[in-house]
Formats: structure tokens, C-alpha cells, sequence
């Protein structure tokens, strides 16, 4: 960290023109800005993928008008074949996973806002910065791709176990080209989550300002920051993993096809591959994954929380250690996702306990938060509502996580709908919560318009108990034996459950229709909302020092100095009840 470095970080002239201002731009708010509108546009098509599966789940024979334009094999007279469900499930967790939880509240809220926070004017790499974007944006239209050609998409799941995913289109439906373009989009979307891992490392390391220490940022600047060095790691193993997948797939290759296979009656000619490589790979990718998606969001509901109850957290230091330790052991209980794969029972044990040791940090997170809570006067807003609401999911998906570190008893739970309700709380609706929370809070300031209040409590509400309604019951389902991944139940054993899944796709529907209020607010409060202030929240971190929006270089070609930490609320004999961080006022009176 040094004054040249930081007069160095922009390193690109003012935009000039409509294409390089909007569209190629090299400025990381535009890039932040188009990452945000990337995972609107996922989560939306992922929102109506599962409402189609819920449908169909209640309702398997009912015809869904128009669906047949989209697949007339998957769908025949607009009725899902079971094979097309699975394929509705492979995208509906591909899109969710990689292109929203991953979007949003990292690459889309980092991009916007870790330059800001540490003083910079851009990030290290602004080209670098616009090729991430691109690169995914190219990865997402490969994936919607397998939805036009004739083969459809893959049936394999988001997890695209080998050797299903490995053989061709032996393996039924949509693993012929649709297959082929999954493993190229992943693979795709791996070269531009490196490139942004790489930008936010070297622009939290070199370019903060004068004054800008380590512990002098906020705690979503370190959320972000160690997001980035995990996902550096993840995929980078995701990506020869692909390849590998694909190499199977194209050019005879045996990395994951054993030696024997037969496949719709067909002897594959593969030999000495392994089927649990490729789940070694995935899984070594794919729990660090889940902290890729929930920390930005725990760092975000962090920064939130101390804004609106107006002092600091019992010990934002903790926060930040916690998270480093989250980050360490994620490395550590990939295995657990493989308890059913037939390993040794003494391996089994061996990921049993990191599993339960990854739990000491996000627990000791949670009694931070509930223990700066207890006696705080909290401003009730939009903002903080989704943030509590994240604690909220965090905590109830977090629990049945206990459970599943066992392997006697994952082994029972693991195909059912106990892990479904278990990671979409934890993981998707908890991170989803940290992303609205960060809208409300930072749209002013990125659109210069003030988010309407009022819709903004009502959106809350509904999708909080919405949520709840829906993801609460597939833990009962699970501990009665539902098996997940069923495209309908209509035996003896499943159908007294029917009612309790008509429950669910109603919550599920009522649920995505008011993300409309949200919807509606985010475009009518872009043109129409009340004009932003600097500062509205009060807050004491660098964002708050610039203009709303900021200007393409952020502080107007001045260097910021940063004098205080980066949370100084309730200060006595300061002028008002906070600080801040690059005002010299002394912070005790």
C-alpha cells in the first residue's frame, strides 16, 4: 500500500462514447452494475424453472400452455417427461450456483465497491475486470444454448456426477450436445471467476489508500477480499476438471469411465477411469463454492447491522478471524458430500470433523451479531429487515447442517429432501437475503435514487415468511423418507404427502410473485425514486464520502487519507453520533 500505487490504479482515460461507457467498460462500478443485472436475469429464469418443476411435482399431468415450443420431446403437448424435469433441475442449479450466488454479492458488489471502500479509483486490472465479465457472459449464453438445440439439456444435475455425465448420449436425453455445452460453460465461467479472483487479490493488496491498514477496512471489503483468494483456489480446480469431462466426452479419454461400462445396453469403450475422481474434483470445487456464495452476504449484513444499530459490533475483529477460518476449513470437509460413495468408514469419520468444526466460526459469528443486537436501539428499514431475515435463514438452514456431519445419519438423509430444504436455506436463500439487503442499502448510492420504503418492507415480509413456508416443510419430507430428484410421488408412500407439497408449490408460487414488488421497485425507484443524498444512512466508510452516483473516478481525482477505523457510531464529543474514516476529527472526546 503506497501513495504511487494508488495514483496508478486508474489507468484508463474517461469513457467516451455510448459503447465503452455502458457496454465494454472499463469502469468497475458499470462492470459491478452489469455482473448485478446478469444474476437478476438468472435468478429470474431460475425462479420460473422451478416453479415449472413445483408444478409438475403436484401436478404431473396437468399440460403447461407454450411449453411445448421449447422442447417438443422434453414437453409433448406441454407435459413434462420425467427426463425433462431432470433437465429442468440441471439448469435450474447450474444457473442459481454459478451465475447468481456467485454473481450477486460477490463479483457484482465487490466489483462496485471494494475500489471504493479501500480509496482507489478502479480496480488493479480494469481490462482484466471487463474480460471476467464478458467471459461469463459468454458462459451464461452457452449454457442457455442447450436449451434451443434438439438434444436439450443434460439430465445429470448441477453436480454432473460421472460416469452419467462422461458417456455420451448413451446416457439418455439431453448428454449428447447438451452435455458438451454444460462442461464448456462451467469451464468458461471458470476462466472469468479466476481473472476476477486475481483483481480483487491484487487491488485489496496494492491500491488502498494512505491511512488504509488491514484492519481499517470494512468487514464486506474482507468478506470480499477472502472470497477472492478462495475462489482463486476453487476454480482452479473446477476448470482441468472440465476439461477432463470434456476429453472423456470427445476424445476418447477414460479420467472418470471405468473399464466394463455398459450404458443402455451398449459396452462403452473406456477403460481405468473413475467415477469418484470426477466427484473428488467437483466436491473439492464445490464446498469452498458455498462459502464463495455466503460470505460476501455474511460481510454485507456485517456492514449493514453496525450501520443501523449505530455502534460497533462486540468485536468486528472476530468477524473478520471467523471468516478467515471459514475460508481455511473449507478446504477440509469436501468428503463429507460422499459419505453414500462407499468410502472407508474411518475416511467418513476423518471429514466428520472439520465438518462440525467449520460450525465454531459461523457460530461464534452469530452470537456476535445477536450479542451487538441485544440492547440496540436498531433503525428498522429495508436494509436491515433482509439483514436480520439473513441471520434469520442462516441460522434454521445452518442447524440441520449438524445432522448431516454424521455419516450414519447423512447416509440416511442424503437423497432426500432434508438436504435440499438444508443447503437452499443456508446457502441460496441466506445469500439471496444478503444480496437484497445490499441493494436497499447501496441503491441509492449507485443509482443516485432512493429504493421506495414502504414496498421494500412489504417485499420483505412476504418473501420471509414465503421462504419459510417453502423450505422449512422439505425437512419433514426428508426425515420421512421423500426422495428428492422424483420427477412425481404417486405411490402408497408418497402420496399422503401430497398435500404437504401442494402447500410448498403454492408458498412457491405466492413466493416468486412478490419478488415482482421487487422487481417493480428496483425499475420504478431507477427513474422515479426520491433523489439520494450523499450520505443517507449515516455512515462512516468511504462510499459515503462521494457523490451518489460517484464520478468514473471515484473521488475526483483526489487521494483519500484515512485517519480512523472504519465503524466509529456512537462516539462521544464527536459533532454527531459517528465519524468518518477520512475525517481528522479525533475520535474520543
Amino acid at each position: 500500500m503506497e501513495d504511487a500505487s494508488a495514483q496508478q490504479a486508474h489507468v484508463h482515460a474517461p469513457p467516451e462514447g455510448f459503447l465503452r461507457k455502458y457496454v465494454f467498460s472499463l469502469d468497475h462500478k458499470v462492470i459491478g452494475k452489469q455482473y448485478y443485472a446478469l444474476g437478476l436475469l438468472a435468478v429470474c429464469m431460475g425462479m420460473v424453472l422451478s416453479w415449472l418443476m413445483r408444478f409438475h411435482l403436484v401436478w404431473p399431468t396437468a399440460r403447461i400452455p407454450g411449453l411445448e415450443l421449447l422442447s417438443k420431446a422434453g414437453a409433448p403437448g406441454g407435459i413434462i417427461t420425467p427426463e425433462y424435469y431432470l433437465s429442468l433441475l440441471t439448469m435450474h442449479g447450474t444457473l442459481m450456483v454459478f451465475f447468481v450466488l456467485t454473481n450477486a454479492p460477490f463479483a457484482a458488489f465487490g466489483n462496485y465497491f471494494l475500489p471504493i471502500q479501500i480509496g482507489a479509483e478502479d480496480m488493479a486490472f480494469p481490462r482484466f475486470n471487463m474480460m471476467s465479465f464478458w467471459t461469463t457472459l459468454v458462459a451464461f449464453l452457452v449454457l442457455i444454448l442447450a436449451f434451443v438445440i434438439p438434444d436439450g439439456p443434460p439430465i445429470s444435475g448441477w453436480t454432473s456426477y460421472a460416469p452419467l455425465s462422461a458417456v455420451g448420449k448413451d446416457a439418455g436425453p439431453g448428454m449428447g450436445w447438451g452435455m458438451n455445452l454444460w462442461a464448456i460453460s462451467i469451464a468458461i465461467f471458470c476462466i472469468g471467476s479466476l481473472l476476477g479472483a486475481l483483481n480483487f487479490i491484487s487491488t485489496t493488496l496494492d491500491l488502498r489508500a494512505k491511512g488504509m491498514t488491514l484492519m481499517r477496512m470494512p468487514i464486506c471489503t474482507w468478506a470480499w477480499f477472502i472470497t477472492s483468494c478462495i475462489a482463486l483456489l476453487a476454480f482452479a480446480v473446477l476448470l482441468p476438471a472440465c476439461i477432463l469431462l470434456i476429453l472423456d466426452r470427445t476424445a476418447g479419454t477414460s479420467f472418470f469411465i471405468p473399464s466394463g461400462l455398459v450404458v443402455s445396453d451398449r459396452l462403452q469403450p473406456h477403460s481405468g477411469g473413475s467415477p469418484l475422481l470426477w466427484q473428488h474434483l467437483f466436491w473439492f470445487f464445490g464446498h469452498p463454492e458455498v462459502y464463495i456464495a455466503i460470505l460476501p452476504s455474511m460481510g454485507i449484513v456485517s456492514h449493514i447491522l453496525i450501520n443501523s444499530m449505530r455502534k460497533p459490533l462486540l468485536s468486528a475483529r472476530v468477524i473478520i478471524y471467523s471468516m478467515m477460518s471459514i475460508g481455511f476449513l473449507s478446504w477440509m470437509v469436501w468428503g463429507h458430500h460422499m459419505f453414500v460413495s462407499g468410502m472407508n468408514p474411518f475416511s467418513s469419520l476423518l471429514f466428520s470433523f472439520p465438518t462440525l468444526t467449520i460450525t465454531i466460526p459461523a457460530t461464534i459469528m452469530t452470537l456476535i451479531w445477536l450479542g451487538s443486537l441485544y440492547g440496540a436501539n436498531i433503525r428498522i428499514n429495508s436494509a436491515s429487515l433482509f439483514a436480520l431475515g439473513f441471520i434469520s435463514m442462516f441460522v434454521s438452514g445452518g442447524v440441520s447442517g449438524f445432522f448431516l456431519a454424521q455419516p450414519s445419519i447423512d447416509i440416511v438423509l442424503h437423497a432426500t429432501y432434508f438436504v435440499v430444504g438444508h443447503f437452499h436455506m443456508v446457502m441460496g436463500v441466506a445469500s439471496i437475503f444478503g444480496v437484497f439487503a445490499g441493494t436497499y442499502f447501496w441503491f441509492g448510492k449507485m443509482t443516485g435514487r432512493m429504493m421506495n420504503e414502504t414496498l421494500g418492507q412489504l417485499h420483505f415480509w412476504l418473501t420471509f415468511i414465503g421462504t419459510y413456508c417453502i423450505f422449512m416443510p422439505f425437512h419433514y419430507l426428508g426425515l420421512v423418507g421423500n426422495i428428492r430428484r422424483y420427477s412425481a410421488f404417486v405411490n402408497d408412500f408418497t402420496g399422503p404427502l401430497m398435500p404437504l407439497h401442494k402447500f410448498i408449490t403454492i408458498a412457491a408460487l405466492g413466493t416468486g410473485a412478490a419478488q415482482l414488488v421487487f422487481i417493480f421497485n428496483l425499475i420504478y425507484s431507477r427513474y422515479k425514486g426520491a433523489p439520494a443524498p450523499e450520505n443517507p444512512w449515516n455512515g462512516t466508510t468511504l462510499e459515503w464520502s462521494i457523490p451518489s452516483p460517484p464520478p468514473w473516478n471515484n473521488f475526483g481525482g483526489k487521494h483519500p487519507v484515512i485517519y480512523h477505523d472504519p465503524y466509529q457510531y456512537d462516539v462521544k464529543g464527536s459533532k454527531g453520533d459517528y465519524i468518518m474514516q477520512d475525517s481528522p476529527e479525533p475520535s474520543a472526546g
